[in-house]
């Protein structure tokens, strides 16, 4: 059981609400339930892309140079820090597919998560990890990043005219689409074999949530930030012919009453 689970039946409601608005201060908070996405995004009053894009670009240079271990967010690391069970469920996709692992990365940024983890996959037969991403991540990327395993493109559909994909990873994404059934509904059209979600907030009630995020260490930047009914999710994957494999927790926190987490549906079960 996770320690914040366990802590919700021994304190009280009050210290939990003061801690997670303590964890919140340090850079995150989310604020709000929105009715629709233009009035959340009016709320939140927009954000210096350009900005983050030279955040995200000279974090990544750092990793490439050797400078740093790896960069999340745009934040530097100089330590070694795995996602171990989105790990373990890439590792069981290229099982699956005789020791090939073929990535689409929906919103991977400049390849974070690929380089983060990069040296697990040396040992595998083929590696392709092609990220999808917003055209000026896709120019920078292309320009200072691609190289025979890394790949860079504006669209699913561009992506997959490049080769065959094994599945679709898309972490601490799907919250900022401003259509995120569609997005998932074209993930499954595509045909991937498997869909791995992961950092994906929910959150208990009878409708998704609407809110605002604000990132302190963005410059405060504020950006609307969905927080969903895992059933929601759920039922459109199933009825689009995926099965869920797997569901595991991630570390991600907010100062509202919700979960982050991963799952991982197969077209085939297992």
């Amino acid at each position: 059981m996770r320690l914040t689970f366990a802590a919700k039946q021994f304190v009280p409601p009050i210290v939990l609400r003061a801690l997670r608005n303590m964890r919140s201060d340090r850079g995150i908070m989310y604020e709000g339930d929105y009715p629709s996405w233009q009035v959340a995004t009016k709320a939140a009053g927009g954000y210096d892309a350009p900005a983050i894009l030279n955040r995200v670009r000279e974090a990544a240079r750092k990793v490439k140079r050797g400078k740093a271990v790896f960069e999340r967010d745009s934040v530097c690391f100089d330590h070694e820090e795995y996602r171990w069970p989105t790990l373990a469920c890439l590792m069981r996709v290229a099982a699956e597919h005789e020791g090939k692992l073929r990535v689409l990365d929906f919103g991977g940024a400049l390849g974070s998560f690929y380089y983060q983890h990069k040296k697990h996959f040396a040992h595998l037969k083929e590696v392709r990890w092609a990220v999808v991403e917003q055209p000026h991540y896709v120019v920078c990327g292309q320009d200072e990043f691609q190289d025979d395993v890394l790949q860079f493109h504006e669209t699913i559909e561009d992506c997959l005219e490049h080769g065959e994909i094994d599945v679709i990873f898309c972490s601490s994404v799907l919250q900022y689409l401003e259509s995120p059934y569609a997005m998932l509904a074209s993930f499954a059209k595509s045909g991937a074999p498997c869909i791995l979600l992961d950092r994906t907030p929910f959150i208990a009630g009878e409708k998704d949530r609407l809110t605002v995020q604000n990132i302190a260490y963005w410059n405060n930047a504020k950006i609307p930030a969905w927080f969903f009914l895992e059933n929601n999710i759920m039922t459109l994957l199933d009825e689009a012919g995926y099965s869920l494999c797997v569901k595991f927790p991630s570390n991600d926190e907010a100062n509202l009453d919700s979960v982050f987490q991963g799952m991982l549906f197969s077209r085939n079960g297992g």
